[in-house]
């Protein structure tokens, strides 16, 4: 077998393991979270803030859900990590955000957060303060969930079916996962443009 043969069929692998109905239970808190006016923080560090970005746009633009993603604002991300530290700066960037109980923080992270093994410290602080104010807390993670499984109303963990591979399959599960929740019938809001011209 390839190299490429057996990374295509793990991904295959991936897609029958995703948990269809953490799937919808997202898609339900999401749809809550627009009919309250909430607004809705996507939370991701290395190649999962750039997944973070995109799906900011594709949630804004496509579902109508008012969202950001902290990591966008480079000055404020380097001048907070500078200033306060990294473990901290999504956390103070959510209270100056004024994070309340109609918002919902969504976490994109191959392993989800945890402090033990200071992996996305950052993460764990911000879902932490995210349970103080009683935000609704998603998130689409690797390996096991790490601290944000613990923690969310509802999260789908992208399975590791070879451990060699789990970052980039983990960040590239992200991507479809996001792409199937705006695409969903309850959430989609706006056509997107291929799929608009015949």
């Amino acid at each position: 077998m390839t190299f490429t043969e057996q990374f295509l069929n793990e991904a295959i692998e991936v897609i029958r393991g995703l948990d269809q109905a953490a799937i919808n239970r997202m898609v339900e808190l999401l749809a809550a979270t627009r009919s309250r006016g909430g607004r809705l923080f996507l939370l991701g560090v290395g190649g999962s803030a750039a997944n973070a970005s995109h799906a900011v746009n594709d949630f804004r633009k496509i579902t109508g859900l008012e969202a950001y993603a902290p990591t966008d604002n480079v000055s404020e991300l380097t001048a907070r990590t500078n200033d306060e530290g990294w473990a901290t700066v999504f956390e103070s960037w959510l209270k100056t955000s004024r994070l309340r109980a109609e918002d919902a923080v969504f976490i994109l992270s191959v392993g989800g957060g945890n402090l033990e093994k200071n992996v996305s410290p950052n993460l764990v602080a911000a879902l932490q303060y995210a349970r103080q104010v009683g935000a609704t807390i998603l998130g689409i993670v690797g390996r096991d969930g790490g601290y944000t499984a613990q923690v969310a109303d509802a999260c789908v963990i992208i399975p590791t079916v070879n451990v060699t591979h789990t970052t980039p399959h983990a960040e590239a599960f992200q991507a479809v996962v996001w792409h199937l929740l705006v695409s969903h019938p309850d959430l989609k809001q706006v056509q997107t443009k291929w799929e608009s011209v015949r």
